[in-house]
């Protein structure tokens, strides 16, 4: 599929982009709507604070979230190992 060019809002400004899916179009489409609810948030919050220092700390938030998310796979990960190891080592053992 050939790239589309798509236009994303952010705060007050418009972002072209181009994409080379419909899937990564609503991903990024998703993007910009949560991180608009989040900026909002903030607006709210912190009226005084600049657009920048808001950006920030919807930025901090959706980093710590998905660094948060990735450990959390991660011993998900190793747990299902785990028990794969013990299954196969208890069929082993009760195979003979």
């Amino acid at each position: 599929m050939a790239e589309q060019s798509i236009n994303i809002k952010i705060g007050e400004k418009s972002y072209p982009l181009k994409v080379s899916s419909p899937e990564i179009e609503q991903v990024m489409r998703l993007a910009a709507e949560r991180i608009n609810e989040m900026l909002a948030k903030y607006n709210a919050k912190f009226p005084e604070s600049s657009l920048e220092d808001k950006l920030a700390f919807v930025a901090l938030n959706e980093t710590a979230t998905r660094i948060a998310s990735q450990r959390a796979e991660q011993k998900t990960r190793e747990t299902v190992e785990a028990f794969d190891k013990e299954l196969a080592n208890y069929l082993k053992k009760n195979s003979k």
